[in-house]
């Protein structure tokens, strides 16, 4: 997917573990993401949105220069 659409991260889970923990791949890494245990009621989703955020801002800032 990161060839053929052209992406620059491609968000990969398995069913059995997906609201646990899922895996970012780039073309350089893979980044494991995990659900914050601290807090029963959350998914993976927020560490997952908080660091594709960041990545996301990281990547206009230096397109920008």
């Amino acid at each position: 997917a990161l060839d053929k659409y052209n992406m620059h991260a491609v968000v990969a889970n398995e069913l059995l573990t997906r609201k646990e923990q899922v895996v970012v791949v780039t073309s350089t890494e893979k980044i494991t993401v995990l659900r914050d245990n601290s807090e029963s009621a959350n998914d993976v989703e927020d560490p997952l949105i908080k660091l594709l955020s960041e990545r996301h801002t990281a990547y206009i800032e230096d397109s920008s220069r």
